[in-house]
């Protein structure tokens, strides 16, 4: 499926956000799928990054799954990195020819009690210059809003760093999660973000599994205001484009 960049890019500029239908099709998120949860089971990882702001946020306890890096462990996620499908919609949003990686994570929300997000900006966990950092979610299965889907609030970009709760989590308390509007989306479609965007996302109380893929990404001209995610293997790599700074992961 082609997408209409100049279109992706208004819409990122005015909301936000952009969600992409159907860039990959079903049958290669599919693919990433079963690629994702065997890749879980094969490390065996048993740490849960459920934030503790999302006690309250349901009944019951949850609970999440997720790795950093992906792709150092499977050639298929450094595929994705790279397709133009990907980085052309990456570059048009930010107004810049060039992408860089700044790190990704992969996330399993389980039936029945798979952790929410609350409400929050990406900004404060990694502050860049110039603002042109962005994420993209890619969806491996459908997500409903029963899957705790993404949320967002349209527009919440134009106001520019908000101050959050520095205790953990560096959530919005005083947002309310009903203000943000739910992203329902099919397994292939991406959603594009800026890390002003406030975002966020509910609990998965369905009978199955909501699997993403999540890409932060960053203009390489825009310089950190603080080094952050050191820890994340491949950072400053060049998705499109070349680094005019030399800078690399600096």
């Amino acid at each position: 499926m082609t997408t209409d960049l100049n279109l992706a890019a208004k819409k990122y500029a005015t909301d936000g956000f952009v969600l992409v239908k159907g860039l990959l099709s079903k049958e290669e998120a599919a693919s990433y799928r079963e690629a994702s949860h065997q890749l879980l089971a094969r490390l065996n990882r048993d740490d849960d990054p459920t934030w503790g702001a999302a006690t309250g946020m349901s009944a019951t306890k949850t609970k999440l799954q997720h790795l950093h890096d992906a792709q150092f462990y499977d050639a298929a996620f450094s595929r994705l990195l790279v397709d133009p499908r990907f980085t052309d919609v990456a570059a048009a949003v930010m107004g810049v020819p060039n992408v860089q990686l700044h790190h990704t994570k992969l996330f399993v929300k389980p039936p029945e009690n798979g952790s929410p997000f609350p409400l929050h900006q990406d900004y404060p966990f990694f502050p860049h210059t110039h603002h042109r950092v962005g994420a993209a979610i890619f969806h491996f299965d459908d997500a409903p809003e029963e899957k705790g889907c993404v949320r967002v609030i349209p527009g919440s970009h134009l106001e520019g760093p908000r101050e959050h709760d520095p205790e953990g989590s560096f959530h919005l308390p005083d947002v309310p999660f009903e203000s943000a509007v739910p992203q329902p989306a099919e397994a292939g479609d991406v959603l594009f973000f800026t890390y002003l965007t406030v975002h966020g996302s509910g609990v998965n109380v369905s009978d199955q599994a909501r699997t993403t893929w999540l890409v932060q990404y960053r203009d390489p001209g825009d310089p950190p205001t603080v080094r952050t995610h050191d820890h994340s293997l491949g950072q400053g790599m060049m998705l499109r484009g070349v680094d005019p700074t030399g800078r690399s992961g600096a």
